[in-house]
């Protein structure tokens, strides 16, 4: 009954955890463009330990995605974004949507290590009736905006959202993380193009351009090569980077200079991190051994 409970339990804020996330944010918007980075890059080895331990103890999760996109959230969440864990619905918020929504043990692990509940309730991930779900839902977990998981629905709320403010004369941002096999989705060009009618300049898409997805490499899925060219036909702003270089991520993420929204085609690695699950298909959707996440972790805390 006492597991039921805490399960099922709401989540709060972790207000010291919080009052870290002001505190060394302050501090990353004070620091030299390096010194950020390796802020950054430190926050984001500490991220991915907790991946590895999450889905070790649920027993499934999506690992090699939630290690690529681990530096573009947190340098999005840490590095970017107003954000406020301890009021997570404030209306000036600026807002950040996961399309990718599989991979929410990154989402989670990220919003953990800003306090918008504490990381100890990352060992229910996936648990019966838990609120950390294998895909995020806005009325469970503080710091989501939307539902995700099915693909090609992030990209076009976010679109949504990012017009929604423009109509009321707000300031603030929306930033959406999207995967690369996920540009195979049809909706996600619709919204492309909706965005790029209004000059929603408040909206970034970021794609987590790892080039595998479920069994196979994305090019030989459906070929998306010229992403880049794709996107600029579309009418956007394109941004092409390494996307583990947290100084080329936090510059990737400043606001458009053209009137055009932004799209940043993220360079990144499956499984970045651990060497044996590096640009390997099978760790899309596999658990590693306890022994498995006892090297990873060796590997992390070089």
């Amino acid at each position: 009954m006492t597991a039921t409970v805490e399960t099922t339990a709401p989540l709060r804020t972790d207000e010291a955890a919080a009052d870290t996330y002001h505190r060394r944010g302050a501090q990353l918007r004070e620091a030299s463009p390096a010194e950020a980075a390796a802020e950054l890059a430190a926050i984001s080895t500490a991220v991915r330990r907790d991946i590895l331990t999450t889905i070790q103890a649920a027993g499934m999760g999506h690992v090699g995605g939630d290690l690529s996109v681990t530096d573009l959230l947190v340098t999005a969440l840490w590095g970017t974004l107003r954000m406020e864990p301890t009021a997570p619905d404030h209306a000036q918020r600026d807002r950040f949507v996961l399309s990718k929504g599989h991979c929410a043990a990154a989402l989670y692990s990220t919003l953990a290590s800003c306090g918008f509940f504490p990381r100890e309730r990352l060992s229910e991930f996936m648990a019966p009736l838990s609120p950390l779900n294998g895909h995020p839902a806005r009325l469970k977990v503080p710091g989501v905006e939307t539902n995700t998981g099915p693909l090609g629905h992030g990209f076009p709320v976010a679109t949504g959202i990012a017009l929604g403010a423009r109509l009321r004369g707000e300031t603030w941002r929306t930033i959406v993380v999207l995967g690369d096999g996920e540009m195979q989705e049809g909706s996600n060009w619709e919204a492309a193009m909706t965005a790029a009618h209004y000059g929603l300049t408040n909206l970034t898409a970021v794609v987590d351009r790892n080039r595998l997805q479920q069994g196979a490499r994305t090019e030989d899925t459906t070929s998306l090569d010229p992403l880049d060219e794709k996107w600029a036909s579309f009418g956007w702003e394109v941004r092409v980077i390494d996307g583990h270089d947290h100084r080329a991520i936090k510059e990737a993420y400043a606001p458009s200079t053209t009137g055009r929204p932004v799209a940043v085609i993220a360079d990144t690695v499956k499984g970045k991190g651990v060497s044996f699950m590096e640009d390997r298909v099978e760790w899309h959707h596999k658990v590693p051994t306890d022994e498995q996440v006892v090297l990873a972790l060796e590997e992390l805390n070089r």
